[in-house]
């Protein structure tokens, strides 16, 4: 029999199937909206591309996520986001490869040096989507109960309102702005990772500039880069990656750690006077040399007709001159976008919007629309940055400051002044003020989760353990979540008891034995 003639011999079939509801197909279609990664990693790709667009008209159109190390953590966070603002426009989430190595190796706790399995990252992209395709089914399920109730009570009215909300449903599934790290090898290993993640939802792929067998954190020392041909081949196997996947606008975040990074494995190849190999090896520290003056085992390079010996260490790698940091910053930005790039992020020592400022400034010369993702990073002590930032600008403008030793702004006896309240100010404000004067248009926090978890543990365990015992929970947990209308207070409907129930009466009718009844004590909780 042709296709053409099984595919109506089989509508014809379904629709003569005893005990299935259309109505009931339908609502699990709604909750299954996206059926592969790669279905959500071209709807978010979209996304991204709009959102980006809409900045460069207008700076205030920045966007905002935080790393999250579990799909609950995300599917929590977006579940507030559309409770407390209505729409999820704008936000994201960010993964990150630090909380990967920290949180879900398999080896244990390890430090961000890309030791952990490469197969944990598109693992954790697939649990983060998942939780958050749970929560639109949850959220679709309460909805379709209400309707199932309007209508039982013939409520007109608000059978079109909930049908007008399920008609108008925005979905909790946003983009993902996931770290590579740097790429977990060469450019073939980190083009089979790429579309690993990208088949498990990722549409934007973050991917740093150091060498991939001893990545180090961009808030530690010890920070070794590439030379721009070896990171430009791996900025194109993401490209090819998206491409062959058939996410076409698929972003790529270009990251250079070369503010902090003074080291280089590699003094890169060079065909001719100023090409992107020489340019590198000109930021070396070198000293010229005689043919006399070389020993046994010396590197040499030959630029501008002098014999130069560049610094080399005991661990082989060589020394880039010191100062030279920001110029290497721009260059490999510039660089990047030139050769494939959507987005920059340039890793630095402090959160600083002028220092970021006049980076931005001179890349926007070569590429005006050029636009970062910054890490908002909870390595740095925002605190005593902000506090010391606006001592300085205080002792330029020739203001008192005798009140205040700057090296103990952080200390809890600041905290009322006038300068602490100003430092407040510029912080809340500092993504604002990044977005508008340093082209920032993405702000994360990399690792915020992460101290939470620590943080609200740390509280309960004082409680409950200490003499507070049992209210220690009730009080600061258990009531909270209730007088602030967490979802997960009703932890059995969070976790999709309520779902399956439905799939029960689905599949069962009135013989479904269902856990949701008069006697489940989640009905305390109204």
């Amino acid at each position: 029999m042709p296709f053409e003639n099984n595919v109506a011999a089989e509508n014809e079939a379904t629709m003569s199937w005893q005990g299935v509801s259309q109505e009931s197909v339908d609502r699990m279609r709604a909750q299954n909206r996206f059926k592969t990664g790669l279905d959500i990693a071209k709807y978010c790709a979209k996304i991204m591309r709009d959102d980006m667009a809409a900045y460069d008209a207008d700076p205030a159109n920045y966007t905002q996520s935080l790393g999250c190390w579990h799909g609950f953590v995300a599917q929590q966070k977006m579940i507030s986001i559309k409770k407390h603002f209505g729409s999820t426009k704008g936000r994201y989430l960010y993964l990150s490869g630090w909380m990967v190595a920290a949180l879900r190796s398999e080896f244990g706790p390890l430090p961000d040096q890309s030791m952990h399995e490469k197969t944990s990252v598109p693992a954790l992209i697939e649990e983060l989507y998942t939780f958050l395709k749970q929560a639109d089914a949850r959220e679709l399920g309460i909805l379709f109960r209400d309707l199932d109730a309007a209508r039982d009570a013939g409520d007109g009215a608000k059978v079109s309102e909930i049908q007008s909300n399920i008609d108008s449903f925005q979905t909790h599934v946003v983009p993902i702005v996931a770290d590579i790290d740097a790429g977990f090898g060469n450019a073939e290993a980190t083009y089979l990772l790429a579309k690993k993640m990208i088949e498990a939802g990722a549409c934007a792929l973050q991917i740093e500039n150091q060498v991939s067998d001893e990545k180090q954190c961009g808030h530690q020392d010890g920070k070794v880069t590439v030379p721009h041909e070896d990171f430009l081949a791996k900025i194109r196997a993401c490209r090819y990656a998206f491409l062959e996947l058939g996410v076409d606008d698929g972003i790529i975040v270009a990251r250079t750690d070369s503010l902090g990074a003074g080291l280089t494995k590699q003094i890169a190849y060079s065909a001719e006077p100023g090409d992107l190999g020489d340019q590198y090896n000109s930021f070396l520290d070198c000293e010229e040399v005689s043919p006399e003056q070389t020993a046994n085992g010396d590197v040499l390079i030959n630029r501008g007709g002098k014999l130069l010996r560049p610094k080399r260490l005991r661990s082989n790698l060589f020394q880039f001159r010191k100062g030279t940091g920001e110029d290497r910053c721009v260059l490999d930005c510039i660089t990047s976008l030139q050769y494939g790039a959507d987005l920059l992020w340039i890793e630095t020592e402090k959160p600083h919007v002028e220092q970021i400022a006049g980076m931005v400034d001179r890349i926007r010369e070569v590429v005006p629309n050029a636009k970062l993702v910054y890490n908002n990073s909870p390595s740095f002590n925002w605190t005593l940055n902000f506090r010391q930032q606006v001592f300085d600008v205080w002792v330029e403008a020739g203001k008192d400051v005798s009140a205040y030793d700057r090296e103990k702004l952080m200390s809890i006896e600041y905290d009322e002044t006038e300068l602490a309240i100003e430092a407040d100010k510029r912080i809340q404000s500092f993504q604002r003020d990044g977005s508008a004067r340093a082209g920032i248009f993405h702000h994360l926090i990399t690792l915020p989760t992460y101290h939470t978890a620590a943080l609200s543990t740390d509280n309960l365990a004082k409680r409950y353990f200490g003499e507070e015992a049992m209210l220690g929970y009730v009080k600061n947990v258990q009531r909270e979540e209730i007088r602030q209308s967490i979802a997960c207070v009703k932890h059995q409907n969070m976790a999709g008891s309520d779902i399956g129930d439905d799939h029960k009466e689905y599949f069962a009718g009135e013989a479904a034995l269902k856990a949701g009844g008069k006697d489940n004590t989640m009905n305390q909780f109204g």
